[in-house]
């Protein structure tokens, strides 16, 4: 039991570090010349801040919940966003010829959060 609530939180980490990165980079730059990625061209302004937004939130609602012993219910829901979000990108990197493996494996990471979490893991 010790060793899968290591894990969820270790996966918990990583992803909510992820998210981070990636939300900030679309709230700081989501069009300022030198795209992060090609895909984000097919969004306005608003539609990327919204994306950065929701992976920054999905991020803050993997952990603190947790962390803080308030909500618990909210960090398999914020992992389930997290998930969703991951699998909408990938048409999206598709269409670009951009790799999309890594949304595939922070979706699959995402999905094990929720299944240790919902478990009281």
């Amino acid at each position: 039991m010790l060793a899968l609530s290591i894990l969820a939180w270790v996966l918990s980490g990583l992803l909510a570090l992820m998210n981070v990165m990636a939300g900030v980079i679309k709230l700081v730059q989501p069009h300022g010349g030198k795209e992060p990625m090609l895909t984000l061209l097919d969004y306005s302004k608003t539609g990327v801040r919204l994306i950065g937004t929701a992976e920054l939130l999905g991020a803050i609602g993997l952990v603190l919940p947790m962390l803080l012993g308030i909500a618990e219910f909210l960090t398999p829901l914020a992992a389930l966003g997290i998930a969703i979000i991951q699998l909408l990108a990938i048409p999206a990197h598709r269409k670009h010829n951009e790799p999309f493996s890594k949304n595939i494996v922070l979706a699959v990471m995402a999905i094990a959060v929720v299944a240790l979490r919902a478990a009281g893991i």
